[in-house]
């Protein structure tokens, strides 16, 4: 009997401790930090005694970059379990982002957890870790703020791990990179070569990693908000998550501006729908920058000449004559050309920068060349036969991507939409091709005027608060989609077919953006913990509707709105369900009589597919019914 109750009572203590052991042990080691001195209180046990990093603001309340951390050398790899973490001031460490590195300088730091919601003052808040990999050396970073940590705590189980699981900080993947030293990336050209770049997707079971990449600033005006925008340049190219192109070069776009994180997104969807030659790729991202959380992003294709993306002939600094000289380029009506290095000034006066061939490899034969085409083409549109389908413009534009272009554009509602503008010409070929679409941060309602944008009674371009690259370029658009009346009808054929025979209705792109707010759903809630901006109007006199869900209501509003003002504005021809017939919309009630090829009078409003004889409004004609 005694010894049933040792079994018994040995059995009860071992369930008892069994977490513990599958948590590990609490760890010890060197303290390291920010300020080791101060990350030394993190781990005495006491709570009165603090860290606190330095913090720094201007007036708008933008931090000037730090890092604050404490953290340990734990002698050997764990595994680590578990963290806690007791604030001395509570509202400091929410969002602190925990790291685990084996170099000693956290180059090769990766995330392993992250406290989502500020702690409780006064005792210890834990997370679980669900890392495999070991570690030697573990730290706390504290997002945005001085830290204020009391005490930090660690527990894990010693050994090498593996590398069958690591952190996303939501569903969403996870990209985090660290610069040499934990650089601050100051402006576009400050370059960071030798960075750590990871990207962590698929639950976490799948890292791509790159030791040696390198990581700068990028955008114009998007650069000038606190929460920055950045390309990464892996050493060897890369095809990340599910990307169609294998490259070097990737954006990281911050999307501050745009409080539903998804305009970019939504817009190229609508460019894919449209059967646009390049659509940039584009997917949600968490992004972590020296170890502190940034937010939700976008990786995005880089607007490039590179197979999966812009796919031209590339041009080597030999091809100075013949056919070679012929292309390809790309290149950009761009209001900041000037800020560029290789670009010219049209006669007419708009400005372009030559993308393609790069900076550093076009000779002085190539510019001259794409200088005096792109002039010849501009002429062309201003010239008296303007309009000749044969030696006017078309002779040297693809009419239907200009078209395309513009539709799309229009529907978005970006307002930079001939700000920038991009075109490419192939070798061989003595025509532009315009596209892609770029950049839609501003469109689909994020500007305080014109609002309502479907109020106006014409296209969005016109209105004096649309930006254009210059005077002349709102002239060359007015040429062609309002001057050329063959433009025109053709625009409207376009549109039609869009809207007849692929998913180009208000239904289902609001769909799409459901989608994309439920995707988005924890990572937009973190993203407004770190920027807490939603009552606040930060570009271009945005209207504030001060919740996520009313800024997607927004955005949907707005498609509502938009496409039946472009069916009135470019010209809706419904279809009837045959091949090769239009209706106009305003003669959509028009009578209409249908017969076999017998003279028998149909009147099923779903007939059997076959040929028919339509007759409506006095015109007769044989037709076919799929």
């Amino acid at each position: 009997m005694k010894l049933n109750r040792l079994l018994i009572s040995t059995a009860v203590l071992a369930a008892s401790v069994s977490p513990a052991f599958a948590q590990g042990s609490k760890l010890t080691g060197t303290p390291m930090g920010s300020d080791v001195s101060q990350a030394r209180n993190v781990f005495d046990g006491n709570l009165n005694t603090y860290f606190r990093g330095s913090y720094y603001a201007d007036w708008n309340g933008n931090a000037t970059y730090v890092r604050n951390w404490a953290g340990l050398d734990l002698g050997k790899k764990y595994v680590i379990k578990k963290v806690g973490i007791a604030p001395y001031v509570s509202k400091y460490a929410h969002l602190a982002v925990v790291q685990g590195a084996n170099n000693a300088d956290f180059s090769d730091a990766l995330p392993i957890a992250m406290f989502k919601s500020a702690p409780a003052e006064g005792k210890v808040t834990y997370v679980d870790v669900h890392v495999s990999r070991g570690f030697r050396y573990v730290r706390v970073v504290a997002t945005a703020s001085a830290g204020y940590f009391a005490e930090v705590e660690f527990y894990g189980t010693q050994g090498e791990g593996d590398d069958s699981q690591f952190y996303q900080i939501t569903d969403l993947p996870t990209v985090s990179f660290n610069t040499p030293g934990m650089a601050e990336i100051k402006s576009k050209e400050d370059k960071h070569p030798g960075s750590y770049v990871a990207v962590i997707s698929d639950g976490g079971r799948t890292l791509l990693v790159d030791a040696n990449a390198q990581m700068k600033g990028r955008g114009n005006g998007s650069w000038t908000f606190p929460k920055k925008p950045f390309q990464i340049k892996f050493e060897k190219k890369k095809q990340p998550l599910d990307a169609p192109a294998k490259a070097k070069k990737w954006t990281l776009i911050n999307n501050y501006g745009d409080k539903t994180l998804m305009r970019n997104k939504v817009a190229y969807e609508m460019s894919r729908e449209a059967g646009m030659p390049f659509t940039p790729y584009c997917t949600f991202v968490d992004v972590i920058y020296n170890g502190e959380y940034e937010g939700a992003y976008q990786l995005c294709d880089q607007v490039e000449v590179n197979p999966g993306r812009v796919e031209l002939t590339e041009m080597l600094p030999t091809d100075t004559s013949g056919d070679a000289l012929t292309g390809g380029y790309f290149i950009e009506i761009d209001a900041y050309a000037n800020q560029e290095v290789s670009w010219f000034t049209s006669d007419k006066g708009i400005p372009v920068t030559i993308k393609s061939p790069k900076d550093d490899e076009i000779v002085a034969a190539q510019s001259q060349y794409i200088q005096r085409f792109f002039n010849k083409f501009e002429a062309s549109v201003f010239a008296s036969n303007f309009t000749d389908p044969v030696n006017g413009y078309r002779k040297y534009l693809d009419l239907d991507s200009f078209l395309k272009y513009f539709i799309l554009c229009e529907l978005n509602g970006n307002v930079d939409s001939f700000w920038s503008t991009y075109l490419w010409k192939e070798r061989s070929e003595d025509i532009f091709h315009v596209g892609p679409i770029w950049d839609i941060d501003l469109g689909f309602q994020n500007t305080g005027s014109p609002y309502p944008v479907s109020s106006m009674n014409d296209f969005l371009y016109t209105h004096k608060d649309a930006s254009k690259a210059s005077a002349s370029m709102e002239e060359l658009v007015n040429r062609i989609v309002k001057e050329d009346a063959g433009a025109k009808k053709r625009m409207s054929e376009i549109w039609s077919d869009l809207r007849n025979n692929y998913n180009f209705s208000a239904d289902y792109f609001n769909g799409l953006i459901d989608e994309y707010a439920e995707t988005l759903s924890e990572s937009q809630e973190l993203n407004f913990m770190r920027w807490p901006i939603l009552s606040k109007s930060v570009q271009k006199s945005q209207r504030i509707w001060y919740t996520y869900e009313a800024e997607v209501k927004n955005i949907k509003d707005y498609i509502t709105d938009r496409f039946p003002k472009l069916d009135e504005l470019i010209g809706y021809k419904q279809s009837s369900g045959i091949d090769g017939i239009f209706t106009d919309v305003e003669d959509a009630d028009a009578p209409v009589e249908l017969f076999n090829l017998q003279g028998q009078r149909v009147t099923s409003s779903d007939p059997a597919p076959g040929i028919y004889i339509r007759r409506c409004g006095g015109k007769t004609e044989k037709i076919v019914i799929r």
